[in-house]
């Protein structure tokens, strides 16, 4: 196979509770790629549609992460990349990890699957460095395994899929504004309390309960995030009216997606997604917030072959 054309799913990093460590992929909202070999020992990025994004290897997340692979394979020739990029930057919904992902995917497939899924994620983790500032992988990790991922630790790098209940949708709306990672996470405070800190890990604790068990009501309880959530949503429009709406018309439970300005909402069912879809986009016409908006299952393949 000398060329490959795949899927890279948008993703929702943090589910609340669950900062730099819990994520998950989406399945109707993702960008598109063409990898194919070329004889130079190099990446190349010829061509970007939908967004202004930077060429240049070294700029651009895609072939930073692609880079990343070609040092640790003996590979003695490159990759060409182009992009249909359909996921906004700075939209909260992991633009980067899926680009970031998706090149080092289909790299690898190109290569005969030499490399695991975790060392796929470490590669991507170099593209997600240049976009944040920081090597995180709660985007990455659920877009080439798929489904839930927990990072349970960064060093040495562990990715833990999680079980997803047939019928979780999530619901996503994002305004039309770009809140760039880097410059959320500036805004965070570096200590927490002890109380804090035990509100968040029972909560965290019990949404991986409640996905394994598919009991969605102790994933709706658990859906709550007492540390980072209070100080982002304010950058975020109408935020705590958009989830006290979500969650009165259905959801079992809405935060930030990413460092935002997404917010996304988990359902129990495709009605109750559209109805919370419904909700959200009636609360931003109602204030003249332009947006877009998404429902999804929850994709559990990650990155997939599409030609």
């Amino acid at each position: 196979m000398e060329e490959i054309k795949v899927f890279c799913p948008a993703t929702i990093a943090n589910v609340s509770c669950g900062f730099d460590v819990l994520g998950l992929a989406l399945d109707s909202v993702g960008d598109e790629m063409t990898v194919r070999k070329i004889p130079e020992n190099t990446i190349r990025i010829t061509k970007i549609l939908g967004q202004d994004l930077p060429l240049e290897t070294d700029n651009n997340v895609s072939g930073v992460a692609g880079l990343a692979l070609l040092a640790k394979s003996d590979y003695e020739g490159g990759f060409e990349i182009e992009i249909d990029k359909r996921i906004k930057p700075g939209s909260g919904i992991g633009s980067s990890a899926a680009s970031s992902a998706g090149a080092v995917w289909a790299m690898n497939e190109l290569l005969g699957k030499p490399f695991s899924n975790l060392e796929l994620v470490q590669f991507a983790m170099q593209g997600e460095k240049l976009a944040s500032d920081v090597a995180h992988a709660d985007n990455v990790a659920p877009a080439i395994y798929g489904g839930f991922t927990l990072v349970r630790s960064y060093d040495p790098l562990d990715i833990i899929p999680i079980s997803t209940p047939s019928e979780l949708y999530a619901t996503v709306i994002h305004p039309q504004i770009e809140i760039k990672t880097s410059d959320s996470r500036k805004i965070l405070r570096t200590t927490i309390s002890l109380a804090q800190g035990i509100q968040q890990w029972g909560n965290l604790g019990g949404l991986i309960a409640g996905l394994y068990q598919s009991d969605y009501d102790l994933i709706g309880r658990s859906l709550h995030d007492h540390i980072v959530e209070p100080i982002r949503s304010i950058l975020i429009p109408a935020f705590d009216k958009i989830k006290a709406n979500s969650i009165e018309a259905g959801a079992l439970g809405c935060g930030i997606s990413g460092s935002g300005p997404s917010i996304f909402a988990l359902s129990k069912g495709e009605a109750n997604a559209q109805k919370v879809a419904d909700s959200m986009k009636e609360t931003y016409k109602n204030i003249g917030v332009a947006f877009d908006i998404h429902i999804s299952k929850v994709n559990t393949q990650g990155v997939k072959k599409i030609a």
